[in-house]
């Protein structure tokens, strides 16, 4: 029995050894396909939604909030999952508090909603507009959120694109249930959402490149439970069990990648 628990645990040190080797090789000469994938489906996952959203008949409004409930709770459940990894549950508590704090001062919620009212104020109010409409209402949605900055920076970091994943699945849902109210216009919102993800992603990939190894994993594993708290933030507003002001909390996810960093 011993043995057998010594070539287990060998074992696992070698496959430890050997991600930690392709993580490494990734990051020395990672594409930019593998960098930008997760964001490639998920602009494919709009694109799908978007497509069957026009050709299927149109959905009633249990049905929408059935399947909008149903990716509230996996949100939730992902969220817990992220913040669950920590190491420093006290400075995860610091870093949300004073970046709540630090978001409600600057308002950063408010900011993102005066962007929306003057792109909104961009499409003219007529029946012509319902394209531009479309556009503008579905990308601010998938552009604008934690999941977004967040899965690009792990997809840049550690081409880990479970996040973005879990993104395009409700993307895909949302695509959908857009698209059957507010037309085409919602499928050409891919594009900005690639474009959005992709730079964060390829901006965190030349970051990364300064960091040793043991650095990144450490930061993203940091960062991404303060992320996670902030998914649970959606998952619950998604669920409409409250009104939780989760654009005002991004700031704690800088603040503590700050303060692991120092």
């Amino acid at each position: 029995m011993a043995s057998e628990r010594s070539e287990m645990t060998s074992a696992c040190e070698d496959a430890c050894v050997g991600v930690e080797d392709a993580f490494a090789g990734n990051r020395k000469k990672g594409s930019c396909s593998m960098i930008l994938w997760g964001s490639i489906v998920n602009a494919a996952a709009i694109i799908a939604g978007s497509l069957l959203g026009l050709i299927l008949p149109k959905m009633s409004e249990q049905f929408k909030r059935t399947v909008t409930q149903g990716i509230g709770i996996a949100l939730c459940v992902l969220g817990i999952m992220m913040a669950m990894k920590t190491t420093n549950y006290l400075w995860m508590l610091i870093s949300l508090v004073a970046g709540s704090i630090l978001g409600e001062w600057i308002q950063v919620e408010r900011r993102f909603e005066q962007a929306g009212q003057w792109l909104e104020r961009l499409v003219p109010n007529r029946k012509e507009s319902s394209v531009g409409k479309g556009f503008v209402t579905a990308a601010l949605v998938f552009c604008i959120g934690a999941m977004a900055i967040l899965g690009a920076v792990d997809s840049g970091v550690r081409h880990n694109h479970d996040i973005l994943y879990a993104k395009s699945l409700m993307d895909g849902l949302l695509a959908l249930i857009f698209a059957s109210t507010l037309g085409i216009g919602v499928m050409f919102s891919a594009v900005p959402v690639f474009a959005y993800q992709g730079f964060i992603a390829l901006a965190a990939a030349a970051a990364a490149s300064l960091l040793s190894l043991e650095q990144v994993q450490f930061l993203t594993v940091e960062v991404s439970a303060v992320g996670g708290l902030l998914i649970i933030g959606i998952g619950i507003n998604m669920l409409e069990l409250t009104k939780i002001n989760v654009a005002n909390m991004l700031p704690s996810v800088v603040i503590m990648g700050i303060i692991m960093a120092v």
